[in-house]
């Protein structure tokens, strides 16, 4: 009968499951284990002994570790004895030797004393950072000892795209990444700063002897240019960024004041389009309030159905007919008044109620569109987050249908913000609504970062010039060149042409010169209610 034989690291076991690796059982481990060459330098290391021990210790001298250790570990080793060693950091632990192999020795440290199950308490597990609690503590200590003003700064720190990275590639690397990240703020920080990781990839700097505003800004800056450079993680290359709000302490601040403020300063870091950094000031918990009453009111007017959809001409420069209409929400409060599509659009995209309201334009645009003469289009601006939401095909399909109107009748605008993120998946679902008969068009032509090779990869049915070009064209320049080329570049790909904002007879004369299609602005057709199109064009 012959011996069974034995499973390997990767090998199934009875029941398929891969065989786990010793790397991910010991880094289960709660206590420190590390793995000593016979020169007494440290091997190996896992989670715990790099969470307890001050980080990436591996390649270190483990006399360094334990100053105190002063007879050779072999020594200690054969005397058949436990050793009490201490670390620098003053915590204590009894070592159990293990086996000796070619490789070195293997060593378990057990906690010895309960100085050290508070310090764990106070450490997060994963980075050896502080936690809420004790960086509280330290806060407070600070700013009661404080004396002057502002000479405590917290820097209140955001990952942009970890989530991405965390679901994408794992949790293993995603917590590999938080090491990272970790000891690149450490090493931006002075000995007498704080760090702190209160979240999952959310951490707090306290910074101590701050000289001016000038040396909270540099730390901050730092701070976003560490954490922003590439990480190779176990042969991934990965790439995040960091949002960073910053507020010095005030003499009448408390912890409470200090801690909002800085998440304030965050708030206004990722409003401004993230990777960036924001320093605290007076009126921001002011505007932050105004957002939010607005955000409450735009909750109201869906439910109450305050909207209402407002509609402009485009014009065919050929055979100056009326082609079509673009759909315009409106938003008229009752105590604010008509409040302007710049100030609540960002807002219904920050809080995803975009979805809900850029449903309802589509239903509604299109209901409307179907009452109209000539076969003509309704133009409907679609919002990059409504992409994301991987539900506009089944909504246009939806909408499409409710009102009985053709496919062809109806145009999906949309910006080039739209193809910034998961451009293949938008690809995706362009295709799919060209495949339905729908028309697609790029809006705000020219004022993003890669026009020219979006119209590569998706064959557009119109591109519609931002008004800036047409108004700023009558003062000759740069944007008159752009004008040119833009309708050039049209013309060649054989897509239309809609100028916008035009607002003078002389800006239609220029462009009817440059061979644009369509024409669209205040001087061809302002917008106007649904039951006014019958009679602007009887007019």
């Amino acid at each position: 009968m012959s011996a069974p034989s034995r499973s390997l690291p990767g090998d199934p076991l009875p029941d398929g499951r891969p065989m786990p690796s010793a790397d991910s059982v010991l880094d289960g481990l709660h206590h420190p284990v590390l793995v000593i060459g016979q020169d007494g330098d440290i091997l190996y290391a896992n989670a715990a002994a790099q969470v307890s021990l001050g980080g990436w210790i591996a390649g270190l001298a483990f006399a360094d570790i334990f100053p105190g250790c002063l007879e050779p570990l072999d020594r200690l080793a054969s005397s058949g004895r436990t050793v009490l060693v201490t670390s620098k950091a003053h915590s204590q632990y009894r070592v159990l030797f293990g086996a000796v192999s070619a490789d070195g020795r293997v060593l378990s440290l057990v906690p010895d004393d309960a100085k050290v199950v508070v310090a764990s308490a106070e450490l997060d597990e994963l980075t050896g950072l502080l936690k809420r609690n004790a960086l509280n503590e330290r806060l407070e200590g600070a700013l009661a000892s404080s004396t002057e003003p502002g000479d405590v700064a917290i820097h209140c720190i955001d990952l942009d795209r970890f989530k991405i990275i965390n679901d994408t590639l794992g949790h293993g690397i995603g917590d590999l990444l938080l090491k990272k990240v970790a000891d690149r703020i450490r090493s931006a920080c002075r000995k007498d700063d704080g760090v702190a990781r209160i979240g999952g990839d959310e951490f707090v700097v306290m910074q101590s002897g701050v000289a001016d505003i000038a040396d909270a800004e540099r730390l901050a800056a730092r701070l976003v240019d560490l954490i922003g450079r590439t990480y190779v993680l176990n042969g991934h290359t990965v790439n995040i960024g960091a949002s960073v709000g910053v507020a010095l302490a005030k003499p009448e601040d408390g912890l409470r004041d200090l801690l909002r403020n800085g998440d304030l300063a965050l708030y206004e870091a990722k409003r401004a389009g993230r990777g960036r950094f924001r320093v605290f000031e007076t009126g921001m918990d002011a505007a932050l309030r105004g957002r939010r009453e607005l955000e409450i009111d735009l909750r109201r007017a869906l439910a109450l159905k305050q909207f209402d959809v407002h509609y402009q001409p485009f014009i065919d420069l050929h055979r100056d007919e009326v082609m079509g209409f673009e759909a315009l929400i409106r938003w008229d409060h009752p105590v604010r008044g008509r409040v302007s599509p710049a100030d609540f659009i960002p807002l219904a995209e920050e809080t995803g109620l975009i979805c809900k309201i850029g449903e309802w334009v589509l239903r509604t645009a299109c209901a409307t569109a179907a009452t109209w003469p000539n076969e003509m289009t309704v133009a409907v601006n679609v919002s990059p987050v409504q992409f994301k939401a991987d539900s506009l095909v089944a909504t246009v399909v939806s909408a499409l249908a409710g009102a009985g109107l053709p496919p062809h009748r109806l145009e999906i605008e949309i910006t080039e913000g739209a193809l910034l993120d998961n451009t293949e998946s938008v690809l995706t679902t362009l295709h799919a609504l060209r495949d339905l008969g729908v028309k697609i068009s790029m809006d705000d032509f020219g004022t993003g970062y890669s026009s020219l090779s979006y119209l590569q990869k998706f064959p557009f049915n119109k591109i519609k010039i931002d008004r800036s070009f047409v108004q700023g064209a009558e003062a000759g320049g740069d944007s008159e060149a752009i004008l040119k080329a833009i309708a050039g570049l049209g013309l060649s790909l054989g897509m239309s042409i809609t100028a916008e904002g035009v607002e003078t007879q002389e800006q239609l004369a220029r462009i009817r010169s440059e061979q644009c299609t369509h024409v669209q602005g205040y001087f061809t057709g302002r917008p106007m209610p649904a039951d006014g199109i019958n009679s602007f064009l009887t007019r």
